[in-house]
């Protein structure tokens, strides 16, 4: 600024820089040595995949959709160098346009307007009346100009605000989401999620809305998301549950039908996909993902994942689904992409090398919060002990623990007479009942709690020699392994500042949360094996350090973490909810106190952040029954450009179901979003 004044540092939690970080994913080698029928068996499940993430943009934020068809249809008529020489012309600057280009690459890149790993809320870095010029001027506007208009004053206030309830996800009047209608809480999540245990229904692949009749009672309606609405069909095992209830004194409808155009381009993208399958397992495991999207039921999806997991070492790998639930503020609706099937048949693990190899990547001048001495050591081996962790946290992590549970029928898993809590010294004195899950009981922590485990599981058993040579890791270098796991779990709960907000005493993304707590408990065991050591940088603005005492590893960490980990896995395993809770958020809370200080420390981390990376991904294009990939440069613009060409055949078609199934809903938003006049 002109007088020295530097910006407010809360607003640069709410945009994304001009210098965000860019790359390309490579898959280059990987598609070349794919088979003819291997590439047409990819292409139609990434076409499905596509498809399907637009479902993300109806689950995030009610303005969601409308930016996404805006973008489109201005992206569409005009390339971005093509609109650079437009928005010069309106009186942009190039660094504005650039801010332009970057948060329409944002929103791309996280399928909406709020980050993906965090849940803030982002926002474009130049003024709303420039940005105005731009799109009204614009060669879209030209050729539709009152569609254009209408898409611009339905989202262009709420592209900008940054209210406080609208600066992150949550429910309620905590943040905002469309996973539930506005007028949602936290009580009505819980009401909602012991209704749905009642009658055995997973929460997966629904939505939440909420009306109030005449009486002033809530009636409620828990929709799944299918190709098929009303219409009657013969899959009695989702229509016989399409009905009213009574429950708890309130009224609850199960209706489904939700993203029914877009599950319908998925469920056609894997039937061609299925004509190229390499063995009957791919084949029954698309049969059955397809009548879990057309009918809207997670058992056939389970059906499905079986297939998946009995499909050994497949050359294409896949998996797509309601499936993550990390956005989810009650913490048990999934994105479009089951916990019962590991403890009885058995998983599957993934990892994307060539996305961990951008994601990953570190210059030693950007490394934070690490000693000089350190810096080095874990450039070195950063990589390789990120691989040891990933294994163990996945293989061993979430594969292992067992969850004690009462069936339908009465009867248990385990021996009520012989078990022993480890804890107490007694018998097991609580278990999960019939229709209830991990994610059901433990909600809103569920998914970091599970993610701490995981972690925890990574962190001790990779002090075992066996384990690392496993890895091919012996000597020093298995020495080395270690301390920069520890060291980077140790960084990583520093960095995990970022995603917590102290005005509503919660934190944003789980996996940081996750690292946060086992920070607290390496902190907790004392004797010096971490510390957090305040500093001023160069640069004389306020810095920090972690040290790990490397000698103390396994004196001090080893039994500290063997403690805690029991204790997550009893309460787990036993559903103690009340213990549960009691013990993580104790471990999850930040405040000021000393010698850590982690409120102040906060100040700091946000003041030295550097943002995730934007990552531009290839097309597939069929070509005369052949599949080409088409690449594109690690920029803004190339990302721009990549969705540019994703729907080559449906674009206009694809942001008019948008508009659409946005409207119909928008009155459980009527205090935030006003629906579109054209398209109503």
């Amino acid at each position: 600024m002109e007088d020295g004044r530097k910006e407010p540092m809360a607003d640069t939690q709410y945009i994304l820089p001009n210098d965000i970080g860019v790359s390309s994913l490579d898959c280059r080698e990987a598609f070349r040595l794919l088979s003819p029928t291997e590439r047409l068996y990819a292409h139609h499940l990434s076409r499905a995949a596509w498809y399907g993430g637009l479902a993300v943009l109806l689950q995030t934020s009610p303005e969601a959709p409308y930016i996404y068809a805006l973008l489109s249809r201005l992206f569409r008529a005009q390339d971005p160098d093509q609109l650079l020489q437009h928005a010069l012309a309106e009186g942009l600057t190039k660094e504005e346009y650039q801010a332009f280009l970057v948060y329409a690459a944002g929103v791309y890149s996280n399928m909406g307007n709020y980050k993906s790993f965090g849940d803030t809320k982002f926002v474009p870095n130049l003024p709303k009346e420039k940005l105005e010029r731009v799109i009204l001027g614009s060669k879209a506007a030209q050729q539709h100009p009152e569609e254009v208009r209408s898409l611009w004053q339905t989202c262009g206030e709420l592209m900008f605000s940054l209210e406080p309830r609208l600066r992150h996800l949550g429910l309620g009047k905590e943040g905002v989401t469309t996973y539930f209608s506005g007028d949602c809480t936290m009580e009505d999540a819980k009401l909602a999620q012991d209704f749905l245990d009642s009658q055995n229904l997973s929460a997966y692949n629904t939505r939440l809305f909420k009306e109030v009749d005449q009486d002033g009672k809530p009636r409620y309606e828990v929709r799944l998301a299918s190709v098929l609405g009303t219409d009657p069909a013969l899959d009695s095992e989702v229509t016989s549950k399409l009905r009213s209830y009574e429950f708890q004194g309130c009224h609850f409808q199960v209706t489904r039908g939700d993203y029914a155009p877009i599950l319908q381009k998925v469920v056609e993208q894997l039937e061609k996909a299925k004509a190229y399958a390499a063995n009957s397992h791919q084949e029954q495991m698309l049969v059955q993902y397809m009548k879990s999207f057309t009918q809207g039921s997670i058992e056939a999806h389970k059906r499905g994942s079986r297939f998946w997991i009995q499909d050994k070492g497949p050359i294409v790998e896949s998996y797509i689904g309601f499936i993550e639930s990390y956005r989810d503020p009650f913490g048990s609706r999934g994105e479009f992409e089951d916990d019962d099937l590991r403890q009885t048949e058995g998983f599957k693990n993934v990892s994307l090398g060539n996305v961990l190899a951008v994601a990953y990547a570190t210059k030693r001048e950007k490394l934070t919060f690490l000693e000089e001495e350190d810096k080095d050591l874990y450039i070195r081996w950063k990589g390789p002990s990120f691989d040891v962790q990933v294994g163990l946290h996945e293989l061993l992590g979430h594969g292992s623990g067992k969850l004690f549970v009462q069936d339908e029928k009465g009867a248990f898993n385990f021996d009520q007479e012989t078990v022993i809590n480890p804890e107490t010294g007694e018998q097991i004195q609580s278990w999960y009942r019939s229709g209830e899950t991990w994610d059901s009981k433990f909600s809103t922590i569920a998914s970091s709690y599970e993610e701490c485990r995981a972690e925890s599981v990574g962190l001790y058993l990779c002090l075992h020699p066996q384990v690392l040579e496993i890895f091919g890791f012996e000597g020093t270098d298995a020495e080395d392994v270690i301390y920069v796991n520890w060291l980077n779990m140790v960084r990583a709960g520093l960095l995990a500042l970022e995603f917590y907000t102290p005005e509503a005493a919660s934190w944003r993304q789980a996996h940081m949360q996750a690292r946060f707590v086992i920070l607290k408990v390496l902190l907790e065991a004392g004797e010096g094996l971490v510390t957090v050591i305040p500093t001023t940088g160069s640069d004389g603005r306020p810095d920090a350090r972690v040290h790990l005492d490397r000698s103390k590893i396994r004196s001090v960490g080893k039994p500290a973490l063997e403690r805690f980990l029991q204790k997550l896995q009893v309460l787990k395993s036993t559903g103690d909810v009340v213990a549960g809770r009691a013990l993580y958020e104790g471990y999850a809370a930040v405040t000021d106190t000393p010698p850590e200080c982690f409120l102040t420390l906060r100040d700091t981390v946000l003041l030295r952040k550097e943002c995730r990376k934007l990552i531009v991904q290839p097309n597939t294009r069929l070509e005369d029954s052949e599949v080409q990939l088409v690449e594109y440069e690690a920029s803004a613009s190339g990302l721009i450009q990549s969705f540019r060409e994703r729907f080559p055949e449906d674009g206009p078609e694809l942001e008019q179901i948008l508009i659409q199934l946005a409207t119909a809903d928008a009155r459980f938003w009527r205090d935030t979003i006003k629906a579109p006049s054209s398209q109503a």
